[in-house]
């Protein structure tokens, strides 16, 4: 495209230069073209012929128009009063260039007979011809140079910029916009293949969302499935724990009880994942009074290492089973990395009930904390050999922002403390 324009520059500057070219030429070769001798002769005998009535050259028929003097330089004819402007004496028409020619009668001097240079004549006339052809070249080329910038805006650049928006659209998987064809458009082949290329994508995306679809609904039925014999073991470990006495095979009981506790707290959290990405993970809200927060971390703090304060009377808002899967995630989450006391305490916080859970473990490097509500993200203090899918605060930081409350995580050199925003009724 580039070089087409260049292409037309050019050619517009060689048509320019020819044109001036074949001006200052014609220009030059009229300058010097020959006098007619026998017309000048003609002219001076039929004035001589006429000089007593000189009135009578109105009825001649001249070639060139002409002016006459007498004797005394004093002007006694003119057939043109803007052919002879500024011409007084001879010698003004000699200055001009203009042809002079005495008229004698025999011996004596008649006159002065001017008349116009027919070379300068047809000089001028050649210039006038060649300036309105010049004029009318560069009107034509101006003309032509509108209608190709035109096509070329029309016929290149503009779908040139539409196949650029189309491409930033499919770069940002924008794929549900067709690209416009049109039967003039010299890219009409690249703008089909374009568009099969497009509704390509669009499919393959498409299938890509099924699949990833079907997985997750793979995983929420597995992880359902897996809770029943889970739950069925742990009611077997409850039964044992109470039948045996040998104090052995009783701590291999409870071994194999807090095992199943952590694989169910790790099928609820895939179970809770797969469901969030299901668009299935509801809260169901209800008005409880705030004890009710006391008795869920009665509930999760099995070694008892939980530092109860009082709940500040009042109504929450939440959905009590999901408040329980939040609270018991971040009290197994303290046992299993810090394995410290946990402080539990309340506050109001304008609409909010602020519930701060904390441990006094290592907790996490600060830069950390802000992605330790990221799904499938997990510290890296403390989490060697340890067990954990890096869901259980994600689910949790979900959980709370559908009852319209918030969890806030914070790290500092006494430990690891996590608020939970709760929205009072």
């Amino acid at each position: 495209m580039m070089k087409g324009f260049k292409g037309f520059f050019v050619y517009l500057r060689i048509v320019l230069i020819v044109s001036l070219l074949l001006l200052v030429m014609v220009a030059g070769a009229s300058r010097y073209a020959e006098i007619d001798g026998v017309m000048l002769n003609d002219i001076t005998q039929t004035v001589k012929e006429n000089w007593d009535n000189i009135d009578a050259l109105n009825e001649e028929r001249f070639d060139t128009d002409i002016m006459v003097f007498d004797c005394n330089n004093i002007c006694i004819y003119s057939s043109s009063d803007t052919a002879f402007k500024g011409v007084n004496v001879p010698l003004d028409a000699t200055r001009e260039g203009m042809i002079t020619m005495p008229v004698n009668e025999g011996e004596v001097f008649l006159g002065t007979v001017v008349l116009t240079n027919p070379a300068r004549t047809t000089y001028h006339k050649t210039i006038t011809k060649l300036v309105l052809f010049t004029i009318g070249m560069i009107v034509l080329l101006l003309v032509s140079y509108m209608a190709f910038s035109y096509y070329i805006n029309r016929s290149i650049i503009k779908p040139f910029n539409r196949m650029k928006e189309f491409a930033t659209l499919i770069a940002r998987g924008q794929l549900d916009e067709p690209l416009i064809m049109d039967k003039d458009n010299i890219f009409g082949v690249f703008t089909e293949s374009f568009d099969i290329m497009r509704e390509e994508l669009k499919a393959a995306k498409q299938r890509e969302i099924d699949l990833k679809m079907k997985e997750k609904e793979l995983v929420a039925s597995l992880s359902h499935d897996l809770k029943t014999p889970v739950t069925g073991i742990r009611a077997i470990c409850g039964v044992l724990s109470v039948k045996i006495e040998d104090e052995y095979l009783k701590a291999k009981v409870e071994k194999i009880e807090q095992k199943t506790r952590d694989i169910n707290t790790l099928i609820n959290d895939l179970l809770a994942s797969a469901l969030d990405d299901l668009g299935e993970m509801n809260v169901c809200i209800t008005e409880e009074t705030s004890d009710i927060l006391n008795k869920i971390v009665e509930e999760y703090d099995i070694y008892g290492k939980a530092s109860l304060s009082t709940v500040p009377e009042c109504i929450v808002k939440i959905d009590t089973n999901r408040m329980s899967q939040v609270i018991g995630n971040i009290i197994n989450n303290s046992y299993k990395y810090a394995d410290t006391k946990i402080d539990i305490s309340y506050g109001f916080n304008g609409s909010l009930l602020e519930m701060k859970i904390r441990d006094y473990g290592e907790g996490v490097d600060p830069e950390e904390v802000d992605y330790l509500t990221n799904k499938f993200y997990r510290g890296k203090k403390n989490t060697a050999g340890k067990e954990g899918s890096g869901l259980g605060l994600y689910i949790s930081g979900e959980l709370m922002k559908k009852m319209g409350g918030q969890l806030i995580c914070i790290s500092d050199k006494d430990g690891f403390e996590v608020t939970l925003m709760i929205p009072l009724a």
